[in-house]
This record gives structure tokens, C-alpha cells and sequence, in this order.
């Protein structure tokens, strides 16, 4: 896969190991090289690393506690928020590889970064990986997706070859921010399509035991599914879920209305990254991909031109990119306690 200009002989290659954002700690580099040379091993080897990072925070926060009235307080409070630092970096990388190994399973490499990837003022992304990047999700959820490409990029769910090779200018400084928007736009959908799924089930199985049968998942099923099961985490949610849904016959409607139902609360709620550590591996993949590696996202609304077709493969990746984000991020907190993001 390439990126290729309108002139120019140099182009920008695609690969695992050209991926925007690079390993700043030892584990990640550790892994990375996992990742490259030993790929069936990197899970067991991602877990492992995960289970030691919090054992060490765990082991410097319990000294800094025990020190807490001695001589040594100052030392261990020091000690351990160093650790606290350097732990973080090091899920932020860990959390990335994870990402980049699910989009290894459909055969999709993030794009390089764009500074090195625009010549002349354009940016061609081939091959699209439109099917790649689509296949992910489920049809409801695909159905939302499109709809949103097509609002972001002004081009309509099915275009002709002509229609998507038709070219247009954009400022780099927008696509930077619709590719932000993307992430937490997949990240959003994949939350509330699993607090949808959840919500139809269980308002399925109470419609069965009114009819004096039962099909679906009791609650002490989904109770004891954990947290991967619910949309924040909190087992308190599943309840609250069910006591809402008691009393009702009907199925709940279609994803689409589900979405466009939400309280402008919840969908706050739902569209909030959990977890800091997240929050900032948004922030530097998308500083790594749209800035020059210095000062973050580029403040230069220069204008670029590109295709719909390109437009269209950086923003499924962004969607596809949030919705990982939001299984990893799920992934790693079962195993190291990742820092809650306050939602105000």
C-alpha cells in the first residue's frame, strides 16, 4: 500500500513498522519487535508485560504508603510517581500495538505520517481497503458509518469510480480534526451498539418470561459477564438496565433510531474517551500523523488536495481506529487499572 503524488518519484510505503506513532518506552519497543518477528506470541507477551507494569506500580504506591511518616516519605512519593509516569507511557504504547496488531488481522496499515506523504500539494491513498476497514462492523452499525463518511466527506453512500476519483481541496488543519472526530465517533458506536445488543437482550428474554418461556440470557447471566459486557464498565449499569426495561413487551427499535434516541447527556457520556490513557493516545497518534513530530497537530491551514477516495479511507480508518481503541482499552483494564477520565 502507497501513497502517491501527482509528480514526484518518492513515494511513502505502508507497514507495521511505519505506523505514525513510535514506541517511547522499553516495553514497547520490546514488543514492537514481537510484533514484527514473533507475531503469535505477542498476545501472551503483551499480557505478561501488562500483569508486571501493574504489579510494580502497585509495589511503589504500597512503599510510598508504608513510608508515609518516615524519613523516606518524600523519596517514595517521588519514586512512585516516576513509576506512575513511566507506567503510562508504556500502556499508552502498549495500547497502540494492540490497535495496530487488530488492524494487522484485516490486512490494513495505518497511514504513515502526511508529512511525508504529500508531494506537491496532493495525497492519493492506494489501495483504499474501503472493504477492509467496513468489515468489522455489523450491517446496523456499518449503515450509521456510511452515513457519517458521506456527511464528513460530501460524498454519497455509493459513488461511481468517476465520483470517487473526482478530486477536491481540503485544509489540512480540518482533516485533522474530522479524523479526531472520526476515532471518538467509532469509539462512540462501538460503546452504545454494545449497550444496544445488551438492552434488545435482555428486553427479549423479560418479553419470553412473561410468555412462560425463555430463550434469551437470564440476568444472572449478563450480571455475571463483567465488565466487558457493559458500556462503562459498572455491573451497576446492567442493573439500571434491566429495572428500565421491566414491564416491557415490545423489541427494542433498530440501532439507528436507538442512536438518534440518545439524551444529549448519555451521549456526552458515551462519546467520552474512559480513560486518560487513551485520551492521550488519541492525541499523540494524531499529532504523530497530521503534525511534523514537534509541535503537535500542524497549525498551518495550508490547503492540500486529494480525492473522495482517499478522504473516505482516512476516515473508516479513524472509525475503525476508535472502535479497537474501545476493545483494548477494555482489554488492558481488566489486567492494569487504567486512570478513569473525569467527565464534567
Amino acid at each position: 500500500m502507497r501513497v502517491r503524488a501527482s509528480a514526484g518519484r518518492r513515494h511513502c510505503e505502508f507497514s507495521s513498522q511505519n505506523a505514525p506513532l513510535e514506541p517511547r518506552s522499553l516495553v514497547g519497543k520490546f514488543l514492537s519487535g514481537v510484533l514484527q518477528n514473533r507475531r503469535q506470541l505477542f498476545h501472551v507477551l503483551a499480557k505478561e508485560e501488562l500483569k508486571m507494569l501493574s504489579d510494580d506500580r502497585d509495589s511503589a504506591i504500597a512503599r510510598m504508603r508504608l513510608s508515609h511518616h518516615s524519613d523516606e516519605a518524600l523519596l517514595h512519593r517521588r519514586i512512585a510517581q516516576v513509576k506512575e509516569n513511566e507506567s503510562m507511557i508504556a500502556i499508552e504504547d502498549v495500547m497502540y500495538l494492540l490497535i495496530l496488531y487488530k488492524f494487522s488481522e484485516i490486512r490494513v496499515h495505518l497511514v504513515p505520517k502526511l508529512s511525508s506523504c504529500i508531494y506537491n500539494g496532493r495525497l492519493e491513498i492506494l489501495p483504499s481497503k474501503d472493504w477492509d476497514l467496513e468489515s468489522i462492523h455489523s450491517m446496523e452499525v456499518l449503515d450509521i458509518i456510511r452515513k457519517h463518511v458521506s456527511t464528513v466527506t460530501g460524498l454519497r453512500s455509493n459513488p461511481s469510480v468517476r465520483e470517487s476519483w473526482e478530486t477536491t481541496p481540503i485544509r489540512q488543519f480540518w482533516l485533522a480534526r474530522v479524523y479526531v472526530a472520526s476515532i471518538l465517533y467509532g469509539y462512540f458506536l462501538k460503546s452504545v451498539s454494545l449497550r444496544y445488543n445488551l438492552e434488545r437482550s435482555l428486553s427479549l428474554s423479560d418479553h419470553d418470561l412473561h410468555h412462560g418461556h425463555k430463550t434469551g440470557p437470564s440476568f444472572q447471566d449478563m450480571y455475571r459477564s463483567g465488565p466487558k459486557d457493559v458500556m462503562l464498565g459498572n455491573k451497576s449499569d446492567i442493573r439500571s438496565v434491566w429495572h428500565g426495561l421491566i414491564g416491557q413487551e415490545e423489541e427494542i427499535e433498530d440501532l439507528t433510531c436507538y442512536v438518534t434516541g440518545f439524551h444529549p447527556g448519555s451521549f456526552e457520556r458515551c462519546a467520552k474517551l474512559r480513560s486518560k490513557e487513551a485520551v492521550h493516545l488519541v492525541e499523540s497518534h494524531s499529532n504523530a500523523l497530521f503534525g511534523d513530530g514537534k509541535s503537535g497537530l500542524s497549525q498551518h491551514d495550508d490547503v492540500i488536495v486529494t480525492s473522495f477516495s482517499s478522504l473516505r479511507r482516512l476516515v473508516l480508518e479513524a472509525v475503525a481506529f476508535g472502535s479497537f481503541l474501545w476493545e483494548t482499552e477494555d482489554y488492558i483494564d481488566n489486567v492494569y487499572k487504567l486512570k478513569d477520565q473525569v467527565v464534567e
